[in-house]
């Protein structure tokens, strides 16, 4: 009979130990690590195994999810012939003064001149930028240049900015002059994933309205990731008023 009680004991004890979950963080398979939104790693709950785990822009780094690393951050990194752009190597915009309209090319870039814009509110009243030069603005054929807002952490166009992107699209067609779709993020995140982002959402913009048949030649994109906020506050009204592409004329 003792012997008997002693092996009940101890199926008893495995059956307690089996069916009692580990403690967190440690695991024995995804579904324990779940909750945290983690994976189970080698016994341990993780933020990420391989780079699968982790969302877009970020890879995998000591089962952490981390930001991939630019391809550049300055000309030196992109040899002869080449500049750094948005974080990316590029081909030069210029060799010399020739290919900048009457700018100056200085390492790679065109440098307009003094007297020229790249917005319209360098112009005065009653003025707007137009290739790169101030004229009288034609009320009769003025676009809506009103920024393009997203959501947080969004690159793609709801169906409100489709819609003004649409009517926007037969405008600039209307029109003559190149614009630069300026892409922008609120603060948060990392100042290498906000500039991913930004450029996203500029090259979202880029790619409907030439859907909608716009030129390409006519439109270029930039992005300015967290580095030029219009609003200041740490709200949420803030950061959506930073998520944006502006139309630079």
């Amino acid at each position: 009979m003792r012997r008997i009680s002693l092996w009940a004991g101890l199926a008893l004890a495995v059956a307690v130990m089996t069916g009692c979950p580990p403690t967190y963080p440690k695991c024995n398979n995804d579904e324990q690590c779940q909750e945290k939104g983690e994976v189970c790693v080698q016994g341990q709950c993780q933020e990420c195994a391989t780079d699968a785990n982790c969302r877009e822009g970020f890879t995998c780094q000591a089962n952490k999810c981390a930001p991939k690393p630019p391809e550049c951050t300055t000309d030196t990194a992109c040899g002869t012939g080449r500049i750094c752009e948005a974080g990316k190597c590029a081909e030069a915009q210029c060799k010399d003064d020739s290919a900048c309209n009457g700018g100056k090319c200085q390492a790679g870039r065109c440098q307009a001149p003094k007297d020229t814009c790249t917005a319209s509110t360098d112009c005065g009243e009653g003025q707007e930028c137009q290739s790169g030069k101030c004229v009288t603005a034609d009320a009769s054929s003025k676009c809506d240049y009103s920024p393009v807002r997203f959501g947080f952490n969004e690159s793609t166009l709801d169906s409100s900015a489709q819609s003004r992107l649409g009517e926007l699209a037969a405008c600039i067609k209307a029109s003559q002059g190149k614009i630069t779709l300026g892409g922008h993020a609120d603060e948060r995140g990392t100042e290498e994933y906000n500039l991913q982002l930004s450029n996203r959402r500029a090259a979202a913009v880029k790619r409907y309205l030439t859907d909608l048949g716009v030129p390409a030649n006519r439109l270029s994109t930039v992005g300015y990731g967290e580095t030029r906020p219009v609003s200041s506050a740490a709200t949420e009204e803030g950061w959506a008023e930073n998520r944006r592409v502006e139309f630079q004329r």
